[in-house]
């Protein structure tokens, strides 16, 4: 394999040079502690499940990378390359009106995968990479689901919160502020309350489990 770039618990993502062009080899790892049946369902599943989400949400006008290739018996994704930076990488860095800016741009493509029925399910700074042509580009679709259930949302956006808060701790407030702002345009103000309201009955949830 190419150069591991990242290990997480489900999946290694490795860069690769395929075809003449930079790609992203996405291969799950067996887990042993599964029956190797059902671990391998389990990896076929998930590794059809996210180029599924990844169409779905291009189609909802969210940019994510290209799919060149699905491998169902190495649980094998290849795709795109995105040029760029994490966003996890430069929010700090911008002024307050770049960073309100992009923020608003992000908010706006949370609500379109949303109206859409998509859930992320790991919306952090580090699944959003700026290209250097100024497009905010969605990655990493490995938990998502479909859903227009409210909690569902709130959750999404709850975990979106509490990246902020514990990466960029400093301007937080600032850029969920914009984020929301971004995601109410997409969604109306109706709905933007109601998953508001949400995400406040989540961190008390929180708190209260903390706290007992």
């Amino acid at each position: 394999m190419g150069l591991l770039i990242k290990r997480g618990a489900e999946a290694s993502i490795y860069l690769e040079d395929w075809c003449n062009r930079k790609v992203i080899f996405k291969r799950r790892h067996p887990k042993n502690y599964r029956i190797p049946e059902i671990d391998r369902i389990i990896r076929i599943q998930r590794t059809k499940h996210e180029p599924q989400m990844i169409h779905k949400a291009k189609k909802a006008g969210v940019p994510t990378p290209i799919i060149f290739m699905v491998d169902l018996e190495e649980a094998t994704i290849i795709m795109e390359f995105v040029d760029g930076k994490q966003v996890k990488q430069i929010l700090n860095d911008l002024s307050s009106e770049e960073r309100v800016n992009l923020c608003y741009q992000i908010g706006r493509l949370i609500g379109k995968l949303h109206k859409s029925g998509i859930i992320h399910g790991d919306l952090t700074t580090s699944n959003m990479i700026l290209t250097p042509y100024g497009n905010i580009v969605f990655i990493d679709f490995g938990l998502s689901e479909q859903s227009m259930e409210l909690e569902d949302r709130g959750v999404d956006l709850h975990l979106m919160k509490r990246a902020l808060a514990s990466t960029h701790y400093e301007y937080a407030e600032e850029c969920f502020g914009a984020i929301m702002k971004g995601y109410e345009e997409i969604m109306g103000s109706e709905v933007a309350k109601e998953v508001l309201n949400k995400i406040r009955e989540i961190e008390k949830r929180g708190r209260y489990v903390m706290g007992r």
